[in-house]
């Protein structure tokens, strides 16, 4: 019996026919890797398979795939872990990634989807002036902030993985935006409040992300796509005041000032507030914002149906116990004059640094 049961999804567009699941058996050690597997079956049983690789080492970002439904690297995934992750009696599934069309068998077409979104937040540095004579100098610390989105080896797992792009294959996707924030974070650039408008005013820019957290689960760098795009709002909203007419400003403005007033999220509120730039006054005589309300009315009539928002919810809102301990902490953080950006990327705990602390507590 063959210690392992590949499941791979078959496609050649040349035959005319239909996508089709077909099954190869591997003998291999479990440690040996997803793409070993297949590697070895298309050496043993079917030349044919398509599959694009090229380092095994999980640098070259070449062999995305989905292996049991998640999106990962063959060559960075064990064959045994990927067994224990089956749902289809033991046998390991590969497909290609999603959300990017399919050439053949487990290879899709990055430049139609991946490469075109990353050429969109024009990837490449924008410096004021003549260049210098050699190449731009800058400390080292004034990179470490943009050190987490550099790592990225662009291998479209994430856009693979995004559900936002799943329901608008238009929105720019979390490969391009942590490249964009790759620049936009760089001292070296001059451009930062032109391309954090335009990302903030297209409407699949960087408020289109809806914190799922897939991009953060699957990337096989950590370079934590959806991190990056926070990252870029923050600027946009708090350091640049971008009042964009995606209502990116006016919703994060609305929610702090709601949860600092209340503690808890007011949803009959939050709408209006949204529309309003962050104001609830401004959402009531704006042309546009009446307009969005107006457009979002069946929206607030299932909340009404559903039990969600009650006329009494609408009117009412209970504060949360202690506020004023709530507002004590807003006060505080926006009270400093620098904003911290912990990367975690860089600054995170060591086994060392977690010993010690373990010591210390012991004496």
């Amino acid at each position: 019996m063959a210690d392992f049961t590949l499941k791979l999804r078959r496609y050649d567009p040349d035959s005319g026919e239909a996508a089709y699941w077909q099954d190869f058996d591997v003998d291999m050690p479990p440690e040996r890797s997803v793409l070993d597997g297949i590697l070895k079956a298309r050496a043993d049983e079917d030349g044919s398979i398509a599959i694009r690789c090229s380092c095994r080492a999980a640098i070259c970002g070449s062999c995305g795939v989905r292996v049991n439904g998640q999106s990962v690297l063959a060559c960075n995934t064990k064959l045994s872990d990927a067994v224990r992750g089956s749902k289809q009696d033991g046998a390991i599934v590969v497909e290609p990634m999603g959300n990017m069309p399919v050439i053949k068998d487990l290879i899709v077409d990055m430049d139609a989807v991946h490469w075109k979104k990353v050429h969109r937040v024009v990837p490449w540095l924008l410096p004021e002036g003549e260049p210098p004579e050699r190449e731009y100098i800058v400390d080292a610390e004034a990179m470490i902030d943009v050190t987490q989105s550099m790592a990225c080896i662009q291998c479209g797992v994430c856009v693979s993985a995004c559900l936002s792009m799943e329901v608008d294959p238009e929105f720019i996707g979390p490969a391009a935006l942590a490249k964009a924030y790759r620049f936009v974070g760089d001292p070296r650039d001059a451009h930062t409040e032109e391309r954090l408008n335009d990302l903030a005013e297209d409407e699949h820019g960087m408020y289109d992300c809806t914190h799922c957290f897939a991009c953060i689960e699957v990337c096989p760098k950590d370079v934590a796509p959806m991190n990056q795009i926070m990252r870029l709002r923050r600027l946009a909203t708090a350091d640049y005041g971008i009042k964009d007419s995606n209502n990116g400003y006016g919703h994060e403005k609305a929610f702090v000032d709601i949860i600092r007033r209340w503690g808890t999220l007011h949803e009959a509120q939050l709408l209006p507030r949204s529309f309003g730039q962050g104001s609830l006054v401004q959402s009531q005589v704006q042309p546009a914002a009446l307009k969005q309300l107006i457009d979002s009315a069946p929206t607030a009539a299932r909340g009404l149906k559903s039990g969600k928002v009650s006329p009494w919810k609408v009117l009412f809102h209970k504060k949360l116990a202690d506020q004023d301990q709530v507002r004590r902490i807003y006060d505080e953080i926006e009270g400093k004059d620098d904003r911290l950006e912990l990367n975690l990327y860089i600054v995170g705990e060591s086994e060392d640094d977690e010993g010690e602390d373990e010591e210390e507590g012991t004496e």
